[in-house]
C-alpha cells in the first residue's frame, strides 16, 4: 500500500466543512467507543450497524458519507480490539484501555464521496458536509495508477494546513544490484549508529536543537488569554516548531535508511525494545529525539522495497561480548573503549556492531551464505527474519504529523 500526499488549497468555507467533517468523525468513533462500554460483548459488525442509527438520530452524522462513518467506527474497533490482544498476550504494564478522543485530526473516506479530477489535480467531495471541490499540489502524480486502485481517501488537518492522502493499492519494487556486503548496526545516543566496519553517523538531535525556540514559543503561550486570538496565534506557531522537528525527524530516518538498504545486501540491527527503555527517565528525551524505532521501520520498509534482507537480533551482551574471542568483558556505559586480554582493542560501538553482524548471520546460517553467492534470491526470505511484531516495540508510523 503506497500513500502519497498532497497540499490542498480551497476557500475558508470549504476548510470549516472539512473541520466539520473531521468533528462529526471523532463524535462516530466516541459514541462507539460508549456503546461498546455499555455492551461489552459486541463485535465489529454491532459497532457498524450503529453508525446508521447515529446517521437517523443525528442530521450532521447524515450529512458524512456513509463510507466515512464506517470508517470512524472501524477506529474505534482498532482501539477496541488492540486493548483485547494486549490483555490475551498479557503485555506489561498499560493495556491501552480505549479512551475517548479529543484531537482528532482527519476524516477518511473509502472508495465513495469523493471524485478525482481527469487532470488528477483536484479532487470533489460529493457529502452533504459542503466541502466540494479541493485544488492539490504536491510531487506525486497520480496518473500512473487507476481510479480502482485507491482504496482510501484521508483529509488531514495540520498546523500548517490541510492535506489529502491518497492510499493506494500497489507494491513498491525497484530493482537494484547486489553489492555482495553485510553490515551490523549498534544505534547510540553519542552518535545514531555505529556500523561494524567502524563507521558512524552523528546523531542529528533535532529536538535538542530545536529546544530554545521551543521554549520561547511555549512561553508566549502561556503568557495569553485563553481563548482569544492572540493565543490561538502563539498556539499555532508552537505548533509549527513541533510539527518541524518531527518533519526533520522523519526526512533524517527515510534518507539514512535508504541509503544503508541500497549499500548492503544484508543488515542486521538491535531488536530493541524501545518502550521499556524510555522509562528510564534520565535517557527518556535523547532516546525519543534519536527516533531509532522510526529508522528500524523505514529498514525494513527499504528492504522489501530493494529485495534485500534485514535481520533483529537480541540486543544482550552485544556491547559486553568480545568480538575478538567471545570473552564477556563488564563495562559501564562511561567505558568507550573495550579492550580485552586477548589484545583486542577497539571502540565499545565498534565491537558491538562485530557482534551484531556475526550474531545475525549465524541467524541466517547457509541460507544467508547462499544469498549472498548468488544474488537473485533476496525475495525468499522475509523482511525481518528475527523479532516480533513491530507494534509491540513502540509508537505506530503514523500518517500524521503531532500538531497543536
Amino acid at each position: 500500500m503506497l500513500v502519497f500526499e498532497f497540499k490542498a488549497y480551497a476557500k475558508p468555507i470549504q476548510f470549516a466543512a472539512i473541520d466539520d467533517a473531521i468533528r462529526t468523525v471523532q463524535f462516530i468513533r466516541n459514541k462507539c467507543i460508549r456503546f461498546w462500554l455499555d455492551n461489552p460483548y459486541v463485535s465489529k459488525y454491532d459497532l457498524s450497524k450503529q453508525c446508521a442509527i447515529l446517521a437517523a438520530e443525528f442530521p450532521f452524522a447524515n450529512e458524512l458519507n456513509s463510507m466515512a462513518r464506517q470508517s470512524a467506527a472501524e477506529r474505534a474497533w482498532a482501539a477496541i480490539s488492540r486493548f483485547y490482544d494486549n490483555c490475551k498476550k498479557k503485555v506489561g504494564g498499560l493495556k491501552g484501555f480505549p479512551k475517548f478522543q479529543k484531537d482528532n485530526r482527519s476524516a477518511e473516506y473509502k472508495t465513495t464521496g469523493w471524485k478525482l479530477a481527469d487532470d488528477r489535480k483536484s479532487i470533489t467531495f460529493t457529502d452533504k458536509k459542503g466541502i466540494g471541490r479541493l485544488k492539490m499540489k504536491g510531487t506525486r502524480d497520480l496518473n500512473f495508477y487507476q481510479p480502482d486502485q485507491i482504496k482510501r481517501v484521508r483529509l488531514v488537518k495540520r498546523v500548517d494546513g490541510y492535506y489529502v492522502q491518497f492510499c493506494i493499492q500497489a507494491d513498491r519494487e525497484e530493482i537494484i544490484e547486489p553489492t555482495h556486503r553485510t553490515i551490523g548496526l549498534d544505534v547510540g545516543l553519542n552518535h545514531f549508529y555505529t556500523d561494524s566496519l567502524g563507521n558512524k553517523v552523528e546523531n542529528p538531535r533535532f529536538y535538542r536543537t530545536g529546544e530554545q525556540k521551543m521554549k520561547l514559543s511555549q512561553r508566549l503561550v502561556s503568557r495569553k488569554v485563553k481563548g482569544s486570538s492572540n493565543r490561538r496565534k502563539a498556539r499555532v506557531k508552537l505548533g509549527r516548531v513541533h510539527l518541524k522537528i518531527s518533519r526533520q525527524r522523519k526526512d533524517f530516518a527515510i534518507k539514512l535508511a535508504t541509503c544503508v538498504m541500497a549499500s548492503n545486501d544484508v543488515v542486521v540491527y538491535e531488536d530493541l525494545r524501545i518502550k521499556n527503555m524510555v522509562k528510564n527517565h534520565c535517557l527518556a528525551k535523547s532516546i525519543n529525539d534519536a527516533g531509532w524505532y522510526q529508522f528500524r521501520v523505514w529498514l525494513e520498509y527499504f528492504g522489501k522495497v530493494f529485495k534485500r534482507i534485514t535481520i533483529a537480533v537480541n540486543p544482550a551482551y552485544t556491547s559486553q561480548e568480545c568480538s575478538s574471542c567471545g570473552v564477556i568483558v563488564k563495562k559501564s556505559l562511561s567505558t568507550r573503549t573495550h579492550v580485552c586480554r586477548c589484545g583486542c582493542r577497539l571502540d565499545r560501538d565498534h565491537n558491538a556492531g562485530i557482534n551484531i553482524l556475526n550474531s545475525g548471520l549465524a541467524t541466517v546460517g547457509h541460507t544467508g551464505s547462499s544469498v549472498l553467492d548468488t544474488g537473485n534470491a533476496w525475495g525468499d526470505l522475509p523482511s525481518t527474519v528475527v523479532g516480533e511484531n513491530l507494534q509491540q516495540q513502540g509508537g505506530s508510523l503514523s500518517q500524521e504529523s503531532s500538531s497543536l
